[in-house]
């Protein structure tokens, strides 16, 4: 019997993480619906990428709590874990195996057959267009195809939540382009995105969007909203109207 789906992908109530005397995220409520687009943005240092390693069941919360499909982080972070998929600012690549043999690691980390991960490294390559590529190594390829091994990495075991920190971070915009086209493909195929950036441009892309500053959720709605509501042209105006200088 297959397990139902949450109502929602994502929840937060109360969420705080501490550091000793600075709190990095600060009472944060969310709620993120299955094959939701969600857009996490905010300056560096907002507190973006703790929130997503919190969520991710690697940080413990100070106070509040959060699910992810339908899983309490405090008691079933492990299992959490083996539910998500998770591409960190700093790409986790072996640069001395290829792309297939990095494809391969992390079929076994994800604990896929030896048939399964061919299967799905197969087509994992040739959806990301790293199939003429699999016996190069990571280092030998652009930083936007690297990107995508990255990216391909963390859906080998078909996740129905990714979690996506700043994956566009240093590439050109074409890159960038492509990159967003490969999150609506994984949309429309039933993930849910969860990405963080501080392209605010990047924004347009999500159906919602929340803009985090020194810790807290300042802003939050579909891009359209955000702009009527604030008299504003574009995502950009709408940002440097609601966060502190």
């Amino acid at each position: 019997m297959t397990r139902a789906q949450p109502e929602y992908a994502v929840l937060t109530r109360g969420l705080t993480k501490r550091f000793d005397n600075f709190t990095a995220v600060d009472d944060v409520d969310l709620a993120v619906r299955p094959r939701e687009i969600f857009g996490f943005l905010g300056a560096n240092g907002a507190g973006k990428t703790t929130t997503i390693r919190v969520l991710c069941g690697l940080l413990v919360p100070s106070a509040g709590e959060a699910w992810v499909d339908g899983l309490p982080i405090s008691s079933s972070a492990d299992q959490v874990k083996r539910r998500i998929g998770y591409m960190s600012q700093r790409f986790s690549l072996y640069m001395d195996l290829t792309i297939g043999e990095n494809l391969e690691f992390y079929g076994g980390v994800y604990g896929l057959s030896a048939p399964e991960i061919t299967e799905r490294g197969t087509a994992v390559a040739e959806q990301l267009g790293l199939s003429a590529f699999r016996d190069r190594l990571p280092s030998d390829l652009p930083p936007g195809y690297r990107q995508r091994l990255a990216l391909g990495c963390s859906v080998l075991h078909q996740p129905r939540i990714l979690f996506l920190d700043e994956p566009t971070g240093g590439v050109d915009p074409v890159a960038r382009r492509t990159f967003w086209d490969l999150i609506y493909d994984l949309s429309e195929g039933g993930a849910t995105v969860f990405v963080t950036t501080h392209y605010m441009d990047e924004a347009e892309y999500c159906g919602r969007v929340s803009i985090m500053d020194r810790g807290r959720i300042v802003a939050l709605g579909s891009p359209q909203e955000l702009k009527r509501s604030h008299g504003a042209v574009s995502m950009q105006d709408v940002f440097l109207k609601v966060v502190q200088p």
